[in-house]
């Protein structure tokens, strides 16, 4: 009696499963988009270099000004192939309005992404980015991103789909695999020589 019971559970959750709907997961929004700033300070921050700018050479200094004091937890760069450039960011308690920091000598690319995130009134985090390019051969980074969206929807057709690349790997060429002896070897021959 009691396994026509189970059974008929059994029946029953898994008709309910089937009968629901299924839900899936909310898609990820893309690394360059960021939540609604209900504070306003994302729209009212300045950037040099400004976002999507196209420079001649390779600038020297980031500059953030924001609208009133902040404390600047984060600051981060890296290049489109999201490889971090050190710029040896260390946070510092004290609130600023505006902050500068200089930067090493730029690699060519096709362009960085400074993100940054501040503590704001009441301690909100507020995150916010922006894009520069340089060279004689530069474009506008959303120029760039809308390429690189293109191309990815091309290859998966499903806009919902995103490309994470693969790490990058270095592959070594005519090395000779390491000899390894294996564990308690012993070579008689060298100690009866040894002996005698």
């Amino acid at each position: 009696m009691k396994q026509g019971i189970l059974q008929q559970l059994t029946l029953f959750a898994f008709s309910v499963c089937i009968g629901s709907t299924a839900c899936a997961q909310p898609f990820a929004t893309s690394a360059h988009e960021q939540p609604a700033d209900s504070t306003g300070i994302v729209a009212k921050t300045e950037s040099n270099p400004p976002n999507d700018a196209v420079l001649i050479s390779a600038p020297k200094h980031l500059n953030i000004d924001f609208p009133s004091a902040v404390r600047l937890v984060k600051l981060t760069l890296r290049n489109e192939q999201r490889d971090w450039v050190d710029i040896s960011f260390r946070y510092s308690p004290s609130a600023g309005a505006s902050y500068e920091w200089a930067l090493p000598g730029l690699e060519p690319s096709i362009y960085y992404t400074a993100d940054w995130a501040i503590l704001a009134a009441n301690d909100r985090l507020v995150r916010g980015s922006f894009s520069f390019s340089f060279g004689p051969n530069a474009q506008a980074p959303s120029v760039a991103r809308a390429v690189e969206e293109a191309l990815l929807q091309q290859r998966y057709g499903d806009p919902s789909i995103r490309y994470v690349a693969p790490p990058r790997t270095q592959i070594i060429i005519n090395q000779d695999p390491p000899s390894y002896d294996p564990p308690f070897t012993i070579k008689l021959e060298r100690d009866q020589n040894n002996q005698n």
